[in-house]
């Protein structure tokens, strides 16, 4: 009996979530896998409670630790790794339901509500309409995905092609030691073309954007059981203190925080800054 794509029905419930494991069989198959270009018809929230995932997109790449969510619109073409996921969900919302929801990927905290409200959602029939108490439960948790606060876990990609030689040599070897003027001869421009072109391409400045990669390269190694201290050498950093601060400054807690030892989760850590504006209207 083949399984049905829920991602990409138009019919049935506004709302969908399927709770997700390692087995071959499930809807929503973690474990470590790939899963290569494609896109869905509904919008869809992935969220693991284990592992990591990263989320690329045209518009550049995102990673989700535990208890963080990424929201991925209708249509946007994208690609997925799962790195040693054991648990979680992923919410599928219609097209006609998306209208107030994010227009553009993005990396969302997971709050006390969302969790709860989500893994309730999860029991529901996934062919029949909506019962009166879910569909309100259903706009809670919209709203719960609206509100939530913003993450600053994508690393958009440049489209010059000067800069992408670049952007790769970094992300092929995030810790290597390069002064600007080394990075801008990779490039072929002068250090302040190369500080401006990627601050135009990409909203960062080239230091910002290089930490950033370097963040989301550190997290995936801590995904895989690497040890705090090794990270920090493989990044750059002239000690683990130095790492853990940067990591601290970007997500508000340290790696102890989001993995524990050998890899595995702890308790979700706090949203660390409220959510800008931006616009959600699609």
């Amino acid at each position: 009996m083949s399984v049905t794509d829920h991602s990409e029905r138009v019919d049935g419930p506004s709302l969908i979530v399927l709770a997700g494991d390692a087995s071959p069989t499930n809807e929503y198959r973690l474990g470590t896998r790939d899963y290569d270009w494609h896109s869905h018809r509904r919008g869809q929230l992935l969220c693991v409670e284990t592992g990591l995932i990263h989320v690329w997109t045209e518009r550049g790449a995102w990673v989700l630790p535990p208890h963080r969510a990424g929201w991925i619109p209708p249509g946007e073409s994208h690609r997925v790794k799962v790195s040693g996921a054991l648990s979680g969900w992923t919410a599928l919302v219609a097209p006609d339901a998306c209208a107030d929801l994010p227009a553009e990927p993005c990396v969302i905290g997971v709050g006390d509500v969302l969790r709860v409200l989500a893994q309730r959602a999860a029991t529901w029939s996934k062919d029949d309409g909506l019962s009166s108490m879910q569909e309100r439960i259903a706009r809670v948790i919209f709203d719960e995905i609206v509100r939530a606060p913003l993450e600053s876990l994508h690393l958009p990609m440049p489209s010059d092609s000067r800069l992408l030689r670049v952007a790769q040599a970094i992300l092929d070897e995030p810790g290597r030691a390069c002064t600007l003027d080394m990075w801008a001869a990779i490039a072929a421009m002068s250090p302040r073309s190369l500080r401006r072109a990627m601050r135009e391409e990409t909203g960062l400045g080239f230091a910002q954007w290089r930490e950033q990669a370097r963040l989301l390269r550190a997290m995936d190694m801590l995904a895989h059981d690497e040890p705090v201290a090794r990270v920090a050498d493989a990044m750059g950093y002239a000690s683990p203190s130095n790492f853990i601060a940067m990591f601290r400054k970007a997500l508000g807690v340290t790696p102890g925080q989001v993995f524990g030892a050998g890899g595995a989760s702890t308790s979700p850590a706090s949203p660390r800054s409220a959510r800008p504006s931006r616009s959600t209207t699609g």
